[in-house]
């Protein structure tokens, strides 16, 4: 599994590696300089106090005794001076002796056939070597320490402009078409031509967004005269009596098609003008209003199918929405649930900060759940008159007014969309 750090989190880990390998290598190399340096100071001592020990034996002066923390033992000494059998062996130079809980510095020497050993407690080289490694080793803790705040310091403050940076581009503002460029606000550093980058693909994505506004503005503008002219010519077919009642259901079906395509139409209108025109000036109603509006024109065609229609009011609603959004979003989950429910019941749940839409029909296959939201993708290819772009339109409405629509299953089938709201800034 890999882990992944922010890259402030990453100069905070390089400071405390590279000051680990330094601060360690450094410690290793006093550690180890002061251990040679001190065995060969002890080694020097020591072999001058046995010089000066062997006349004991070669002048028979026995007033150069040992010192208090030395052994002297020498081959055929009388006494305490006797050579133990331990060190019999040991060949001429500095060794380390252990005796039970002890250790000892040894100094042999080899004198015409005779063994000279001189053995000194070590007991205060090992208190000076451990009060050396507590030093060396609070000199690494706090070395390490002192790496990481450092490391924190300054990874705040390198990345200081590149999260300002980041946060500047998130902002929807920044795709406003007035929107301030980013990269005078930087150095001409490695963040500065980060900012010239970004305005440039901004810039892009303005245009091409300005673009697509037009466009959906003028095609939808430009749609809802033709079909005017095919809602006028259906009105004016059913009303010619010597239409057969095959071709008058055709009429119908025609007539509810150019009243769905017109709402389309007049949806993608407002999106387009969302971003240009204040939102005050749009209609404004409360979700029962437009509850109630979109069950009269859907309770007839449900229960002409068989279905129940359930309709639970909720709390009194004080919240006023876009109307012509909020129309679409509902109406739109509405028809969906008509479309692919053939049993059952569907069902409008209106709460203090949204609805949800309920049905017992035939569900979402898993493998479309996650892409339902995407453009021509439908539940199921063999029901349903739309081509796909009911829940598309419900999403993109979404996301421009701040709410959030998702999808879960019914037990033991059918589909429930819950819709929250955020209040417009007209109430």
């Amino acid at each position: 599994m890999e882990f992944k750090q922010s890259l402030a989190q990453r100069i905070i880990i390089a400071f405390a590696l590279m000051s680990a390998l330094v601060a360690g290598a450094f410690a290793m190399g006093i550690i180890a300089t002061v251990h040679v340096v001190e065995e060969k100071l002890i080694s020097s001592g020591l072999g001058g106090d046995l010089q000066r020990l062997l006349l004991m034996d070669s002048m028979s002066d026995w007033s150069h005794r040992p010192e208090p923390d030395q052994l002297f033992y020498f081959s055929g000494g009388a006494g305490d001076f006797e050579l133990p059998k331990d060190l019999r062996n040991l060949d001429s130079g500095f060794h380390e002796v252990f005796r039970d809980q002890l250790s000892y510095h040894a100094m042999v020497e080899i004198v015409d056939g005779r063994r000279y050993v001189l053995l000194q407690d070590q007991s205060d080289f090992e208190e000076r070597e451990r009060v050396l490694f507590a030093v060396v080793l609070v000199g690494f803790v706090l070395s390490l320490a002192l790496a990481v705040f450092l490391g924190w310091v300054l990874a705040r403050k390198v990345m200081a402009p590149v999260v300002r940076l980041a946060r500047q581009v998130r902002h929807r503002d920044q795709l406003l078409g007035l929107a301030p460029p980013l990269a005078p606000d930087y150095a001409a550093d490695e963040v500065g031509e980060l900012a010239v980058a970004f305005d440039a693909t901004l810039g892009r994505l303005r245009q091409a967004l300005t673009r697509e506004r037009l466009f959906t503005s003028d095609v939808s503008h430009e749609l809802r005269t033709p079909l005017m002219v095919l809602a006028s010519s259906c009105e004016l077919l059913l009303e010619n009596p010597g239409i057969d009642q095959r071709g008058r259901a055709q009429v119908e079906r025609i007539a509810r098609a150019c009243e769905e395509m017109r709402e389309l139409v007049q949806t993608f209108l407002m999106l387009a003008r969302a971003q240009r025109e204040d939102a005050s000036m749009s209609p404004q109603q409360n979700l029962k209003q437009v509850a109630g509006g979109l069950l009269t024109l859907w309770r007839e065609p449900i229960e002409t199918k068989g279905l129940k229609l359930i309709f639970e009011a909720g709390p009194p609603p004080t919240t006023r929405y876009n109307a012509t959004l909020l129309h679409a979003v509902m109406g739109n989950l509405l028809r969906n649930a008509l479309h692919y429910t053939e049993h059952g019941f569907i069902r409008l749940t209106l709460s203090a900060t949204g609805f949800v839409v309920e049905d017992s029909g035939v569900g979402i296959p898993e493998e479309k759940r996650e892409a339902m939201f995407e453009p021509f993708v439908r539940g199921s290819e063999k029901r349903g008159e739309g081509l796909g772009l009911g829940l598309s339109l419900v999403q993109r409405i979404c996301e421009n007014q701040g709410w959030t629509v998702s999808l879960t299953t019914m037990e033991p089938n059918g589909c429930r969309f819950q819709v929250e709201l955020q209040a417009s800034d007209a109430n």
